[in-house]
């Protein structure tokens, strides 16, 4: 039985992020809307609830863990339900909980393209300074070969996706797209056939992404910002969520447009503190409802 765990559900900065005073942090710090905050996006796939892969590596692991007790079971003096990591691409708001775990007792195996091996040796060496504590196992994610499992992770199977998005702002490429900057993957119980395609970051849907997403039981996907230009509106930013490399839910060919496509249960994830879908009685988030759409919140549990 594939076992999800959602452990962040928002975007870089968390919500409410702890600088920003936007119509919607503001409410939450307030309490003028009703909202639930929100920890950096990640979430953690088992088979039998007891050794987890951990996907995407969020600043908030630690806390993460703590509300999460199948992720800590205490079978021996140090000890760890996570089993391995992968990861969906080098942003430092899935890959910075890497260093929060440097007192693993092994080394950490580490699952992700080679693009994004590529950042974390150099502009962002997260996995060269970690040699110096647990150190790394790094495995390759191609996305040009067929489905993979990972050891200690029985009965999963993972077929990753290369997708439409951005690589992160200290990127050398971040204007210049590589095949493995990002991927989406499709993970599949092989007991039951049940499966959940996860992708915190999509910039835009190509026939490949929408076969995956209509062939899977479940979506985690990118629930960023509400309309593109909602930095701009918010008063926060200039950039559009586009440029960011995120599909915003509004709109014509928006992610409710494409969602309409699925018949799977639908879950937006990694949701940006601006996006007013937070606040629970928000127009839009009445108009997710009845669309039969869910916004993720921290330490959701999912079974399929």
């Amino acid at each position: 039985m594939l076992k999800i765990l959602v452990l962040g559900s928002a975007a870089g900065g968390g919500y409410p992020q702890w600088n920003c005073n936007c119509e919607t942090c503001r409410g939450h710090r307030e309490k003028s809307i009703n909202s639930t905050a929100r920890t950096q996006s990640s979430i953690a796939v088992s088979s039998d609830g007891i050794h987890w892969l951990l996907v995407n590596a969020s600043p908030d692991i630690g806390q993460q863990i703590r509300h999460c007790p199948q992720l800590q079971p205490g079978r021996q003096l140090r000890d760890t339900g996570i089993t391995a990591v992968m990861l969906m691409d080098s942003q430092i708001d899935h890959t910075t909980g890497l260093l929060s775990l440097r007192e693993h007792h092994q080394r950490l195996p580490v699952y992700c393209s080679k693009m994004v091996h590529n950042d974390l040796t150099t502009g962002f060496p997260v996995f060269n300074m970690l040699e110096h504590y647990c150190g790394v196992d790094w495995n390759e994610i191609d996305c040009s070969k067929p489905a993979f499992t990972v050891p200690g992770i029985a009965d999963l199977e993972f077929s990753p996706l290369l997708i439409d998005s951005k690589a992160p702002p200290y990127s050398p490429h971040r204007h210049d797209p590589h095949p493995g900057d990002n991927i989406a993957i499709t993970i599949r119980d092989l007991k039951t056939g049940r499966s959940v395609f996860y992708s915190p970051g999509l910039g835009g849907l190509q026939d490949s992404t929408r076969s995956a997403m209509q062939q899977a039981d479940c979506l985690l996907v990118d629930g960023t910002t509400w309309t593109n230009d909602e930095m701009q509106t918010r008063g926060v930013g200039s950039k559009l969520a586009s440029e960011m490399g995120h599909l915003a839910q509004s709109g014509s060919g928006g992610m409710i447009e494409e969602l309409s496509a699925c018949n799977a249960r639908k879950i937006l994830i990694h949701i940006n503190n601006t996006n007013p879908i937070l606040d629970n009685e928000s127009a839009q988030r009445k108009q997710l409802h009845e669309l039969g759409i869910e916004v993720a919140e921290d330490s959701m549990e999912i079974t399929l």
